[in-house]
């Protein structure tokens, strides 16, 4: 027994955003945002249900649900499991267009309901703390107070979670152990099938439920997300390449600049200040090496000496 793996686009949409699976969108929405008494969800609708054939035509794709509690206050909740450029900024992006596009006119905006901006990622987000689920909204600076709250995010960073299976605590542990290892595993854990709505996502899961259609959507989707994490990484590769050539062609400059200075003296001229800041590496070396020998400034440089 095989199952698709959640963190791809396309296999998330398919399990938390079918119209049959709204108890499997229930149970997570509910253990991460804490949600209990009369907050608790009365009734939940897909604004964009998981089509295969829509699916296939989008890049990546936003799963929107309105949410309705028991207090007949309503909310929307929109989840995205896919990085894209300018991840942070997109993401505020979204959530505020969501927000915007619930009224055709601004004299319509105390109809507007909150947005709630959920984010699952494969990747770190915050380096600056280790816990892995996040929530973020607007405070006042002074008191800390929390008077905006029309739109909130939630982020779930995978690879901080480490826990096994046997550490689990929690409804809101398991669906994250779920999403991060459903599609590696072979058969679902004795610890994770008390849980009806749990039991139901593995049955949504599995490789054997899926049509030819969706096998083959699934399969390009997972080879478009391996293209994609395979490019960020050649683009950090190239980013940390050019930052350490920076970095040496830096470090070259301060030297001969010392070198300069206890040479010719400390009051170098503007002029030598601005060709060493456009120097080239190639330059900086041949300088260097003329730095004994060189009897003026313009010797130096031009290699008249």
């Amino acid at each position: 027994m095989k199952f698709i793996d959640p963190r791809i686009d396309f296999a998330f949409r398919k399990i938390f955003g079918s119209e049959d699976a709204k108890d499997i969108l229930i149970s997570f929405l509910e253990s991460l945002l804490g949600l209990e008494g009369e907050r608790r969800i009365a009734e939940l609708t897909l604004l964009d249900p998981f089509l295969a054939p829509k699916i296939k035509e989008l890049k990546y794709s936003i799963l929107d649900v309105k949410c309705r509690d028991h207090r007949d206050v309503v909310y929307i909740v929109e989840m995205q499991i896919q990085r894209v450029a300018a991840f942070l900024k997109r993401i505020q992006y979204n959530a505020a267009k969501t927000y915007v596009h619930q009224i055709e006119r601004g004299d319509d905006y105390p109809q507007l309901n909150q947005v709630i901006a959920i984010t699952i990622s494969d990747f770190v987000v915050f380096e600056q703390f280790g816990h892995w689920v996040s929530r973020h909204e607007y405070r006042e600076t002074v008191s800390g107070a929390s008077c905006l709250q029309e739109i909130v995010h939630y982020f779930i960073e995978l690879p901080k979670f480490t826990k096994s299976v046997e550490d689990l605590e929690g409804v809101l542990d398991q669906w994250i152990w779920f999403i991060r290892y459903a599609g590696s595993l072979e058969k679902v854990p004795k610890r994770m099938q008390t849980a009806a709505p749990l039991r139901h996502a593995f049955e949504k899961a599995r490789l054997a439920n899926m049509s030819r259609e969706e096998l083959e959507l699934y399969e390009s989707a997972g080879v478009a997300l391996a293209d994609a994490r395979g490019a960020v990484e050649q683009a950090r590769m190239d980013g940390e390449a050019r930052g350490e050539a920076r970095g040496r062609r830096q470090a070259a400059i301060d030297l001969l600049r010392l070198l300069l200075r206890q040479r010719f003296g400390p009051g170098l001229p503007t002029v030598v200040e601005e060709r060493l800041a456009r120097a080239s590496p190639v330059e900086l070396e041949r300088w260097t090496g003329r730095i004994l020998t060189a009897v003026s400034l313009d010797g130096l440089f031009d290699g008249a000496d």
